[in-house]
């Protein structure tokens, strides 16, 4: 077989698996400007006959989605920020700071990362129920503020900061918030971009633990608002693909505006000392 047969093989078959991937988004969003009943005929068709915009217009008019769109903002931004705080210092402290049981400590959070997170959702909803959180944006936000694996690719990425750099900022008088600051967080990043798209893709996409958390409609994120709208309206699959479009088109727009920075720093992070 010749390279340039080799390479027609492999590229054809890499576009064969993108289309196949592609092609359920493809006619998600071509239902979703059908007209109400004609996606149910058979065979179904792959392109509307009549585009129509009435979809997106009955979910913000009358199914309220533009609440939903703001509350999965104010939620998955505020847990991308916190998350990217808290993971940063910490992640930073266990690759350059010195203190008691520093090993023993990482280690046992890389112990908990085989834990199911489903194992500690009942001892964590009785938490936030005894501090009066449930039912509120605060009880979804507060336990997405630090994630192990966060902390974990902090750390990787961190280990690459020459310590001469940070011995000669303690020398000339510096205070570690400072040397933080102004010297390790430019250093930083790439991995920052990696982790708040990381944070906020998991946050939008979350839906088992608002579902458990939030029981009044007024505080439902985009899944959550998803799920109520298709028992609703089980037989009206051109409105449910419009509110697939609003919840997926977000996160795919985002992701494709940050993936070279994503990817390189998730790569860079991955090989750091």
């Amino acid at each position: 077989m010749t390279p340039r047969l080799a390479r027609w093989l492999v590229n054809g078959a890499l576009l064969g698996c993108a289309a196949i991937a592609l092609l359920p988004l493809v006619w998600m969003l071509s239902v979703s400007f059908m007209a109400p009943g004609a996606a149910s005929s058979l065979p179904p068709p792959l392109l509307p006959a009549h585009p129509t915009l009435g979809n997106y217009r009955e979910l913000f008019a009358h199914a309220g989605m533009g609440r939903y769109v703001l509350n999965s903002l104010l939620v998955s931004g505020a847990i991308a920020l916190f998350a990217l705080a808290c993971n940063l210092m910490a992640g930073y402290a266990f690759a350059k700071l010195r203190f008691a049981g520093r090993e023993r400590l990482f280690q046992a959070l890389i112990g908990a990362l085989v834990i199911p997170a489903q194992v500690a959702m009942l001892p964590l909803f009785l938490l936030l129920k005894y501090a009066g959180l449930v039912n509120s944006y605060a009880g979804v936000i507060v336990p997405g503020m630090a994630t192990i694996f966060g902390i974990y690719l902090v750390r990787q990425y961190a280990r690459g900061v020459p310590d001469e750099l940070l011995e000669a900022a303690r020398i000339d008088g510096a205070g570690e918030w400072r040397i933080f600051v102004q010297i390790v967080l430019p250093l930083l990043k790439p991995i920052m971009v990696t982790l708040t798209v990381f944070t906020f893709l998991a946050a939008w996409n979350d839906f088992m633990w608002p579902l458990i958390v939030l029981t009044g409609q007024e505080h439902y994120t985009l899944p959550l608002a998803l799920a109520s709208l298709a028992r609703e309206h089980s037989e009206d699959s051109e409105l449910m693909m419009a509110g697939s479009v609003v919840t997926v088109l977000p996160v795919i727009a985002l992701f494709l505006a940050m993936q070279r920075h994503y990817l390189a720093g998730l790569l860079l992070g991955s090989v750091k000392g």
